[in-house]
């Protein structure tokens, strides 16, 4: 029967240095870290001081395998990706006192067509974090990617991530193959997420639908957002968040562009007699059970609608590293005006409740 340790054990070369190498970047890393917060006076010193011991739920890893064969192999141009490395996202988790990032693979995930090579690389990433974290105490946690839109292969990943793994959660999509999460087909994975009261992180993709709708602007600026938002009212208007009320939700970017549109949401909502079983307690009441991450959305035109959506109780702190910065996203929180309280809640407080072990 093969080990845990032989199933973690990756090349000493792609995850991280030796001892002495750790204590040497630590040392670089806080220098750096003490120098950009001297450089950048007061705002430097807002995003230290607001709280060191923030945790990031939206920290994206780049294992060398994803690297080589998503990104260079399928030319997906995420060039920030592409020169991650744990030494770089561990500096910039010291210049915004990020004491913990949660690890995810971001888009377009693993699957391509061929569920066997994707359970084999959702495989590999998800050992190459579990590494990381291993190498890192404290410094790393990890949402688990899956092989979806191949359920079966999911829900054995799913197990042995979060049973062997000790995984702090689940990362899904929010669309595979032109299917939302509300998706019928999806029911097993969530019946069993639920059982287990899973931590479900999402990241949204480039959907089938709506690439290169508007030559000009690049599909991510518009179509990531949208995309986040059409798969929570998936799992809204689908019943799913009523009947798995267990699994706990966190929403990208600040729940996409779904704040802004709640009021066209609730009109809707209110005219599907039809749907009244699946919402027994109205939209917003299933809406206000989700938390949101702060990742590209610390600014006041996405913060404004968020927080009249939720409380600060449910918004967690995210940067989307390494296309976000930490320091920024702190910066950005702090300019909002939010109390010291609300700031300590979404920096740590909240993301603790969900995952105590990062405590």
């Amino acid at each position: 029967m093969t080990t845990i340790s032989s199933h973690l054990r990756l090349s000493a070369r792609c995850i991280c240095c030796g001892p002495a190498d750790i204590s040497r970047r630590k040392f670089v890393a806080g220098g750096i870290a003490a120098i950009g917060a001297a450089a950048l006076g007061p705002t430097g010193a807002v995003a230290q001081s607001a709280d060191p011991r923030r945790i990031d739920v939206h920290h994206h890893l780049a294992p060398p395998k994803w690297i080589a064969d998503v990104v260079v192999g399928r030319k997906t141009g995420q060039r920030p990706l592409a020169n991650w490395t744990p030494a770089k996202a561990i500096e910039d988790m010291d210049q915004g006192g990020v004491a913990t990032a949660v690890t995810s693979i971001s888009e377009p995930a693993v699957w391509f067509g061929d569920n066997d090579a994707a359970r084999k690389l959702a495989r590999e990433c998800n050992e190459y974090a579990a590494k990381l974290k291993a190498d890192h105490p404290g410094r790393f946690g990890m949402f688990a990617t899956l092989p979806m839109p191949d359920v079966d292969g999911s829900l054995l990943e799913a197990a042995y991530a979060l049973d062997t793994l000790k995984a702090d959660g689940i990362c899904l999509m929010t669309s595979y193959q032109s299917k939302y999460l509300g998706d019928p087909a999806f029911a097993p994975l969530f019946e069993e997420l639920n059982r287990r009261k899973a931590v479900v992180y999402t990241h949204p993709v480039r959907a089938d639908c709506c690439r290169n709708l508007v030559a000009e602007v690049a599909v991510p600026t518009v179509e990531l957002p949208f995309d986040t938002t059409r798969t929570i009212l998936s799992i809204v208007f689908s019943g799913t968040a009523v009947r798995f009320p267990d699994i706990r939700y966190i929403w990208s970017h600040a729940g996409g562009a779904l704040p802004m549109l709640m009021n066209r949401v609730e009109r809707y909502a209110a005219g599907r007699k039809d749907f009244a079983d699946r919402y027994p307690q109205g939209v917003r009441h299933e809406l206000q059970k989700f938390y949101y991450d702060t990742a590209s959305a610390s600014y006041p035109s996405t913060l404004a609608p968020l927080l009249q959506l939720v409380k600060s109780s449910h918004v967690l702190f995210g940067t989307d590293f390494p296309f976000g910065r930490s320091a920024a996203t702190a910066k950005g929180l702090a300019d909002y005006g939010l109390s010291d309280g609300d700031l300590r809640a979404i920096g740590r407080d909240n993301a603790v409740k969900l995952m105590p072990r990062l405590a």
